[in-house]
């Protein structure tokens, strides 16, 4: 019944991302900046966030919807105590054939490898700059790179594949390109570019601000050369191209000037269990709630079925237009859906 469930361009589900915690002890502007997010902020209640029990039975109708890919968010998803406990059981339990984890890395350095014994297939860093002062501004609260690239190593070191994620500001850090695909090809590591995005309504989002994917593409080519790689996997965001010397490869997620819409598999798990169709999205579908109002897995399939037969999200093909009318669409916040 639902072995070939498609949306309404004909879009399969393949790919969950899965919210562990609205919580972070980073104050990134581009998610989650301290002007909004400070001290007093009210986060969700223990009892809004879904239980291990729950993800784990949310997970298992997703399956059944043709979920492949599971990667876990935040918020900080390591600020979650019981987070090796929900890997292992969506790797030993559900068989999950691919488990992510994306993480800021500041607590990397002590759970990587118990991330790696539970089952974890691979890990998304985020490191935007190199340099200390600079990456204290961009984590908002000063914290140290250092630390980070750490945790990075000892990511590595328990066997975990290692992607990293730099989102670029011009003005900002778009000075650093070549050094960071320096530092990260030296030692093996895919590093993705993102060009910075209008997701939720409190980073200040300015298009002038966007450093264009084929910008960066030129820069990095005229260092190393370039040559186009195929996508790894149907759906996948990055374009992916290798260094000509064989010296590994980058990635660029370009939502903003080469968007990707057309060929999205992405749902999207807020913290406290409601489904989202889009990262751009307004509005979410309380799944937790019908689940712990009694609904049977059975119900909650085609409650979610339902939800993915409908979606025509397509946000940033529509951006430019919106954008050219002076138009704006309420947009949820990047730490509350997990990005």
């Amino acid at each position: 019944m639902f072995s070939d469930l498609r949306d309404q361009f004909s879009r399969p589900l393949r790919d969950l991302r899965i919210s562990v915690t609205d919580r972070c002890n980073f104050r990134c502007p581009y998610c989650m900046p301290k002007d909004v997010f400070g001290a007093s902020h009210a986060f969700l209640q223990n009892n809004a966030l879904a239980t291990r029990e729950e993800l784990v039975r949310l997970v298992r109708v997703f399956r059944a919807l043709g979920v492949e890919k599971v990667r876990l968010t935040g918020g900080e998803p390591l600020l979650r105590t019981d987070l090796a406990e929900i890997i292992r059981a969506l790797k030993h339990d559900l068989r999950v054939p691919d488990v992510a984890l994306t993480t800021n890395g500041w607590f990397l350095e002590k759970q990587a490898a118990a991330l790696r014994e539970a089952g974890l297939d691979r890990i998304n860093v985020s490191v935007d700059s190199l340099d200390e002062t600079r990456a204290g501004v961009m984590n908002g609260l000063g914290f140290s790179v250092a630390r980070v690239l750490r945790g990075i190593d000892a990511a590595s070191a328990a066997g975990l594949p290692v992607k990293i994620n730099c989102v670029v500001q011009r003005g900002m850090n778009d000075d650093e390109i070549i050094p960071l695909c320096a530092y990260f090809r030296a030692r093996g590591h895919p590093l993705r570019f993102i060009e910075f995005m209008d997701v939720g309504t409190t980073n200040h989002w300015r298009q002038d601000q966007v450093a264009p994917a084929l910008e960066l593409i030129a820069r990095i080519n005229s260092e190393w050369p370039l040559e186009p790689a195929g996508p790894a996997y149907r759906g996948e965001v990055a374009a992916r191209y290798r260094y000509r010397d064989g010296r590994g490869e980058i990635g660029i997620i370009s939502s903003v000037t080469e968007p990707f819409c057309k060929d999205c598999h992405r749902a999207r798990l807020s913290a406290d269990g409601k489904l989202y169709t889009c990262l751009f999205a307004a509005r979410g579908h309380n799944v937790l709630g019908r689940l712990r109002g009694g609904a049977d897995d059975a119900a909650l399939t085609e409650y979610i079925a339902g939800i993915w037969r409908g979606r025509k999200d397509r946000y940033s093909d529509e951006r430019a237009e919106l954008l050219a009318r002076h138009e704006s669409r309420p947009k949820i916040e990047m730490s509350y859906i997990g990005g």
